[in-house]
């Protein structure tokens, strides 16, 4: 069980991280440790196949959406590597749930403690990380501890405050998951990590958090068989967050130290209290409603809204809408998002039914995995926390238990576990374990991989020219775009005729991220080759962002006699739909 620890304590506090991606490292430590765990589990599983019936509800929408990346790749643009990358976590997802589903008898009760004693470790260690990086920021390094920008935000290794938020609100389910298990006493086991927990999550300045205290207090009402100094303790949540938060901001104020937490909630400051989500749900629904059979094509939404005219969209770049629901259906169509959402919400309420209906010890350890995805499944209402593996793959191991026969073992509550077979040990869960071992080996593949693009933006002693680089980069099976956007940057302003290596950048790289950066260079390209009204088109989109990287570029448009000649300064002739940029001339 020391795997299960490992799988959920791992990839959230690894800080060092290799360029481009700053979570790459963090989601392969995730798909690996959890495939070995689902290795192991089924090589002395006692199970061949799915036991439970309702965890195929989760599967075929995970399935759905496996089938959608495939096909956006085979049958549109989307690059073969965003692709298949989506494919395979989507895959590794469907092996935990699968694994969470069938655990034996025998070894549930210790593979629930341990998932639980994982988040609680994780959180209580990201929340001491968070401290640090308020009160000492000077002891953060970057390395062991990641850097939190001034005012300071507890954002732990996640780097992110939303992140850790949701990590921490885990851990206080799991908190009261193993006390009610092992009936603690209420001081000092729980209420240490419960506060330190609690202060943690006051310095993420997270509105999510908030939302999550409040959805830990509604926990408390509803179950009533929960034992009452758990009741309490989460029904005193909001007011332990309240006063905790009164007491940061007075010493705050008292001594001059910034925290970048405060008056994130308030509407006084004349900011937007949703951080642009309003606009860019907004924006989100206006494309559904314009392609509402089809959508836009899976892992398409960034290039699709970039390339679309809204003079009032917001200034960041994008690329999701903080809202699965609308993800699904904006990428996916109106039909197939809403089927994905309609088995997820089925398999949901099957868990939570099978939660609510169990007894004893087994039924508190299923609310609170249940819990754990009704949890993530508020911050995906705002965020996009589904998209990383270390929040991922977490999510369907609960899920998967939540939705299993009830028959743990391990001094919980028994049910009558099947008898062994007549050869002795239990018989092999070949698939899962082949389906885990798959996810190990292709993590160390993966890493290789990436290796190829790492040396690109950070190179070693001696390294070769980063035309050298960047041309074995673009070879790269699944990380190639990453490649590309070097192709298309960083080498001055695209001249006809374009490369062969900048033909392929600009025909993949706007797939992963359109930045002001990628646009003005992609602009210039289409450009050069002719293609004003794309040029055009473009450069009106780049305006809208209002970003100031693009005051250069647009530095002619103020001369008149230059901007009779720059194409950027020109309006559009024509309207031009988002797929032609996706279309080669």
């Amino acid at each position: 069980m020391a795997g299960i620890v490992f799988a959920v304590l791992a990839p959230v506090l690894l800080a060092s991280n290799w360029p481009p991606s700053p979570t790459l490292t963090n989601q392969v430590i995730a798909l690996s440790t959890w495939g070995f765990v689902a290795a192991f589990a089924g090589l002395s599983s006692g199970h061949g196949g799915l036991r439970n019936k309702d965890a195929v509800v989760v599967l075929a929408a995970l399935a759905l959406v496996i089938v959608a990346a495939v096909a956006s790749s085979a049958g549109a643009a989307l690059p073969f590597g965003i692709a298949v990358g989506f494919a395979a976590v989507v895959a590794a997802a469907a092996t935990v749930v699968h694994l969470g589903s069938v655990l034996p008898a025998d070894n549930a009760g210790s593979a629930l403690k341990a998932f639980l004693w994982g988040l609680l470790l994780a959180g209580a260690l990201s929340a001491g990380l968070g401290l640090i990086q308020v009160f000492v920021p000077e002891w953060t390094d970057g390395e062991w501890i990641a850097r939190s920008a001034p005012p300071a935000r507890a954002v732990g290794n996640l780097r992110q405050p939303n992140h850790l938020s949701s990590l921490l609100l885990w851990s206080m389910i799991a908190l009261v998951g193993l006390r009610e298990w092992r009936r603690w006493p209420t001081w000092p086991w729980a209420a240490a990590p419960w506060l330190l927990l609690s202060l943690a999550l006051v310095l993420t300045g997270s509105r999510t958090g908030v939302l999550g205290v409040l959805m830990l207090a509604g926990w408390a009402l509803a179950d009533r068989r929960m034992s009452r100094p758990s009741r309490l303790a989460l029904l005193a949540l909001p007011m332990l967050y309240a006063a905790l938060a009164y007491g940061v901001s007075s010493w705050s104020h008292a001594i001059g130290h910034g925290v970048g937490g405060e008056g994130r909630m308030s509407f006084g400051t004349g900011g937007d209290i949703s951080s642009s989500r309003f606009a860019i749900w907004s924006n989100a629904l206006t494309m559904i409603a314009r392609e509402p059979w089809t959508g836009v094509g899976f892992g398409e939404f960034n290039l699709a809204w970039t390339l679309t005219e809204f003079p009032y969209r917001p200034t960041a770049f994008f690329d999701h809408t903080h809202n699965l629901p609308l993800q699904l259906l904006v990428e996916l169509g109106i039909p197939v998002g809403s089927l994905v959402m309609v088995l997820l919400l089925i398999a949901l309420m099957q868990a939570g039914r099978r939660a609510w209906a169990s007894q004893g010890n087994e039924g508190m350890a299923r609310r609170a995995a249940f819990m754990m995805v009704l949890m993530i499944g508020l911050h995906s209402m705002l965020e996009y926390p589904l998209w990383y593996a270390y929040f991922l793959l977490p999510t369907a191991f609960a899920w998967g238990f939540a939705l299993s026969r009830p028959n743990i073992g391990d001094g919980v509550t028994t049910g009558a576990a099947p008898d062994p077979p007549a050869g002795g040990g239990p018989p092999a869960n070949r698939a899962l374990a082949f389906a885990g071992l798959a996810m190990t080996i292709g993590s160390a593949a993966v890493m290789l991989d990436y290796w190829r693009v790492v040396v690109i933006y950070d190179p070693p002693e001696r390294a070769a020219p980063l035309e050298e680089r960047v041309e074995r980069g673009q070879r790269s099976p699944l990380f190639g775009h990453h490649a590309d956007y070097a192709a298309a940057t960083a080498f001055g302003e695209p001249k006809a005729p374009l490369s062969a290596s900048q033909q392929l950048a600009f025909r993949r790289a706007p797939h992963q991220l359109l930045d002001v950066r990628l646009m003005i260079a992609w602009a210039q390209a289409l450009a050069a080759q002719g293609e004003m009204d794309k040029a055009r088109w473009l450069a009106a989109r780049i305006r809208e962002f209002r970003n100031p990287g693009a005051d250069e570029f647009f530095a002619p448009c103020q001369q008149p006699e230059q901007a009779a000649q720059a194409f950027q300064c020109q309006p559009p002739q024509r309207v031009v739909d988002w797929r032609e940029f996706t279309q080669p001339r």
